[in-house]
């Protein structure tokens, strides 16, 4: 039986298999076994470390159904930890390509800061209805798609429920979103529950998700629209964890224009190991 060897990571409670990329492996099938948390090691998704003709690595991230997602913020911490404790030698900031595009990287122990993909798409005030209900919902993509939807009582909210109603819903179709229900918390601090597309489920944290509900609570938040320099704010993630979130923002013909932004947090190694379900 084949073995695949494996290290175990988690970044503000979302969790991940990370593997060097093998030749004519089936990543969709691998990973539908290997995050299954009965019968393999049980994560989230798999991230796999390859070689990139133009950027420093290549990082692939298959979510727990098989899929390919495009970008991952978690994971990306995750992998951006990972290379730097593989590899004798690493630029200070490294570069990672990805299907969202070429980000930038940067460790300090288990700490890791990554420069994502240039926020676009960003809808307000879209209308969701869901049966007789009407929610008002803000969309951004920041790597991938997520809808921000503000409540109040978080911690008692129905994420899971609500989340799959919206997740598959006709006005995100074809691709679907990822669903983020964040509450205000104080001045430069939001709350955020996410249940993510590709795991079918809320996870104890997204990386992407909390972005969008930083820059979305930051726009919201503010009365007048005006250009700023390294805006910071941090977001609450269901695990507990605290994650940082600075951007630049100018306005162009009266609309936000986000560039610069930058997710910090953790990345932890859990395990390491031979996988035998090959």
């Amino acid at each position: 039986m084949k073995k695949i060897a494996f290290t175990k990571m988690q970044g503000a409670g979302n969790d991940f298999v990370v593997v060097d990329h093998v030749p004519g492996m089936d990543y969709c099938d691998f990973t539908k076994k290997v995050c299954n948390r009965h019968m393999g090691i049980g994560a989230d998704g798999v991230l796999v470390l390859g070689e990139s003709r133009n950027c420093d690595f290549k990082m692939s991230i298959i979510n727990a159904d098989g899929s390919e997602a495009e970008m991952c913020g978690n994971g990306a911490r995750c992998m951006a930890v990972y290379i730097k404790q593989k590899f004798a030698v690493v630029p200070e900031i490294f570069t990672l390509e990805t299907l969202a595009g070429t980000i930038k990287a940067s460790v300090q122990g288990e700490v890791a800061s990554v420069q994502l993909s240039e926020p676009k798409d960003f809808r307000s005030n879209v209308e969701i209805k869901i049966g007789d209900r009407k929610l008002c919902g803000y969309f951004i993509n920041t790597g991938v798609p997520h809808t921000v939807i503000f409540v109040e009582g978080l911690q008692e909210f129905d994420v899971n429920g609500l989340g799959r109603i919206i997740r598959q819903h006709q006005v995100f179709a074809p691709k679907g979103t990822n669903v983020n229900f964040v509450e205000r918390v104080k001045d430069g601090i939001v709350a955020v529950r996410t249940y993510e597309r590709g795991v079918e489920a809320e996870t104890l944290a997204c990386g992407t998700g909390s972005v969008a509900a930083a820059l979305i609570g930051y726009l919201q938040s503010q009365k007048v629209l005006a250009p700023v320099k390294n805006a910071m704010i941090k977001v609450v993630t269901k695990s507990g964890e605290m994650l940082e979130i600075s951007f630049d923002l100018d306005v162009v013909n009266d609309k936000p224009a986000i560039t610069n932004v930058w997710l910090k947090g953790s990345g932890k190694f859990i395990c390491k190991g031979d996988y035998y379900g090959v």
